[in-house]
């Protein structure tokens, strides 16, 4: 086969009913091109997902049924598209969809940059509160915080910072904030995704 890099215009991907879903419950990828008679193909990460066949397809759409969603299914998708026939030109990814698996506990993950060495530990911080709500000694360059048995008083806004636990106890600045709502019903709606903290400053 013969491939060649495109300058076909990049698809969109969207989720139905939510981008934010209850597990073992259902969910619908779909994936739009601009462009007729095109193939389309859905990675997760960087891992195409070969074994997952359109559910629906028309000339510029298809769609991609999830079924009995569990947490491992949660990520970040993309989908591109390619044409029919030879030279079999490739169009730039979507931008990525995240896709949310919910269930009664919620974990936030804080990464520090790979050039960042010593002795650091990791802080959750919520808007509001005067003192970390979390803790943490990270495992590489990354902290997992797990907020257990969620309930509607964890709705808030959320970042995290990363310290040296010794003088002079430098810290990052904090991450971008992610605001999480919980509702009566534990569904959980995350409106902004937070980046990974970055430079030291001195506490």
């Amino acid at each position: 086969m013969m491939w060649a890099a495109g300058p076909l215009p990049k698809p969109s991907l969207s989720a139905w009913p939510s981008s934010v879903v209850p597990l073992k419950s259902n969910v619908i990828l779909r994936c739009w091109s601009p462009t007729r008679n095109v193939n389309f193909a859905l990675k997760k990460g960087r891992i195409p997902m070969k074994s997952l066949q359109s559910y629906k397809r028309t000339e510029n759409l298809t769609e991609f049924l999830l079924t009995d969603l569990q947490e491992g299914n949660a990520g970040e998708y993309t989908c591109e598209y390619y044409t029919v026939l030879s030279p079999y030109t490739t169009s730039q990814p979507s931008d990525v969809l995240l896709l949310l698996v919910t269930g009664k506990k919620v974990t936030l993950q804080c990464q520090k940059p790979y050039n960042v060495f010593g002795y650091i530990r990791f802080a959750l911080l919520k808007e509001g509160m005067s003192e970390p709500i979390r803790r943490w000694r990270p495992f590489g360059n990354m902290a997992e915080f797990s907020l257990q048995n969620v309930t509607v008083k964890d709705t808030g806004s959320y970042s995290c910072v990363y310290y040296q636990k010794s003088s002079p106890f430098w810290a990052s600045h904090p991450s971008d904030s992610l605001q999480i709502w919980v509702t009566a019903l534990l569904i959980y709606k995350y409106t902004r995704r937070g980046a990974a903290p970055d430079k030291m400053t001195k506490r």
